[in-house]
């Protein structure tokens, strides 16, 4: 299991079925279920999957996967659309885990 999923975000299969760059980082996405959602996804750019989109030309060159209805890059990096769909709940708990792998620089 991806650290960008989780059992509780797994109850429910969402797909996404849209989207658009609004800002640097950040992306609203229309899911199956018609409900509307934004993420800025900076804050979850770090490790060796992740970080590299913090290049803005990277980043952008974001797609939607027909089959899954996840977003996904051409590094190989994608995001679950259910941890989409409940961001402000899943973003946190993200960040917290990659502070834990040392994907996050200590300030001394």
């Amino acid at each position: 299991m991806s650290i960008y999923s989780t059992p509780s975000a797994q109850s429910r299969l969402y797909r996404i079925v849209a989207f658009r760059i609004i800002g640097d980082y950040t992306i609203q996405m229309k899911f199956d279920a018609g409900v509307e959602q934004i993420a800025n996804l900076e804050p979850i750019l770090h490790g060796p999957i992740f970080g590299p989109l913090r290049a803005l030309a990277l980043f952008n060159q974001v797609s939607l996967n027909p089959d899954f209805g996840a977003l996904e890059w051409p590094n190989g990096a994608d995001i679950a659309p259910n941890v989409l769909h409940n961001w402000s709940t899943y973003a946190p708990e993200i960040i917290k885990r990659d502070q834990e792998l040392g994907f996050y620089a200590v300030s001394s």
